[in-house]
């Protein structure tokens, strides 16, 4: 029988597991997405809990070899992400307003 550590973090068979989290933040995650779909949205919120968690590590390990980035390059990139940020809003604004919010949100069901 094979065990979990021989898959990718991607592959492998569906299994069972326990977490304990805030009854609120289960009620929310079901409303979102209703109880069948619990497991999915949980694993895509693990998934990109897992790539920042990588991309955090990439990064300390360019600051430790380069050095910190200075004031003027982090203002740079902050400005970037909020502009970013502004984009996407207003992408998702411009869907629900043509009546298309199902592909804002394409796996959201209704609770």
């Amino acid at each position: 029988m094979e065990t979990p550590e021989q898959y990718r973090e991607d592959d492998g068979p569906a299994q069972k597991v326990s977490v304990s989290m805030p009854a609120g933040r289960i009620a929310a995650v079901k409303a979102r997405v209703g109880a069948r779909g619990f497991s999915a949205y949980v694993s895509a919120a693990v998934e990109r809990q897992i790539q920042r968690d990588l991309l955090e590590e990439l990064l300390q390990a360019k600051e430790d070899e380069i050095g910190r980035p200075s004031p003027e390059v982090l203002d740079w990139a902050a400005e970037i992400f909020q502009e970013a940020e502004a984009l996407a809003a207003d992408e998702r604004r411009a869907e629900a307003i043509e009546g298309d919010e199902g592909a804002a949100w394409p796996d959201r069901k209704a609770g």
